[in-house]
């Protein structure tokens, strides 16, 4: 059945990934009205989680914010389909970075890097850094999708020019292994998941909120001496993106306990109160904010 699924809509992905961007984004506009007012995909949600993270705003204000965040999600979702066929040279031209010397003298530290983003403007286009000439291979971190024809799609289209995409569940194993070979590489994750309630180990305030929150980038860069970046995105126009890359560490292994962490959050925070409709709102991010704390958790200030 998933293989039937699958080979239903893949031709249908594919003819849309080969429009012309004017069409394409004809496309996305159609998309964005049955999703938006025919469908209502997560729109409880979203209006739920605007209201809670910013309860100064008038509902006039939230449905403005929220009218151009589904604008945002379709256009991003059709990015992603886009990635089946997009040219390197037309990816280059719409996903640039400010700033890659910088990358290119982390490189010169020989140390493994740690990317981290969360899930703020365009997240799928980040492949575009390995065409840039850095030294290290670049990873992917992502989260499996259940149907294995799905799955594998979204391998080979996020793992297009030369990157390498490694599932959550290899992720630790497969960055301590290339760290015992010796084979130093660039490691995107975005680390702005809700963890399982079960798993919760550390809390922290997240737009005033306080949530659970992974660490596992901030353990594995303390723990393998890796150095760690924010991957702040912009959207600058429709279907261009300007990405700088922020500081957070050079020397894991002396900062404090949760400081990537708490960094990390910060420049997050920043991006989502500037321009919010560019964070993925139909993300549970806050889901657990009401369950009490167990009492040998970490609390991050």
């Amino acid at each position: 059945m998933q293989g039937l699924v699958f080979w239903m809509v893949y031709p249908i992905l594919w003819l849309i990934s080969i429009l012309p961007f004017r069409l394409f984004y004809i496309v996305s506009d159609l998309v964005f009205i049955l999703v938006y007012y025919i469908i209502g995909y997560r729109k409880k949600t979203v209006k739920k989680n605007l209201e809670l993270i910013f309860p100064e705003k008038s509902k006039s204000e939230i449905k403005c914010i929220q009218k151009k965040f589904y604008r945002h999600m379709c256009d991003m979702f059709l990015e992603m389909i886009k990635s089946i066929s997009i040219s390197e040279e037309e990816i280059k031209k719409r996903f640039t970075f400010t700033n890659l010397e910088y990358m290119r003298k982390l490189e010169g530290l020989d140390k493994s890097l740690i990317v981290m983003l969360g899930h703020y403007a365009s997240y799928e286009w980040i492949n575009a850094l390995q065409l840039y000439g850095l030294k290290h291979k670049t990873y992917g971190i992502y989260k499996r999708i259940r149907n294995r024809h799905f799955d594998n799609l979204a391998k080979k289209i996020r793992g297009r020019f030369d990157g390498i995409l490694i599932s959550t569940y290899e992720a630790s194993e497969t960055i301590i292994q290339n760290q015992r070979n010796g084979v130093l590489g660039n490691y995107g994750m975005i680390a702005d998941q809700s963890p399982k309630l079960k798993r919760a180990r550390t809390w922290i305030d997240f737009m005033g909120i306080k949530v659970p929150v992974f660490e596992g980038s901030d353990r594995l860069a303390r723990k393998l001496d890796m150095a760690v970046v924010y991957l702040h995105v912009e959207k600058v126009g429709r279907g261009y993106y300007q990405a700088t890359l922020k500081p957070i560490t050079e020397n894991a292994p002396e900062e404090p306990e949760h400081f990537i962490t708490k960094k990390f959050i910060h420049y997050l925070e920043e991006q989502i109160t500037q321009k919010p409709e560019h964070y993925l709102w139909t993300h549970k991010r806050w889901k657990h904010r009401n369950e009490p704390i167990p009492e040998n958790a970490d609390i991050i200030d």
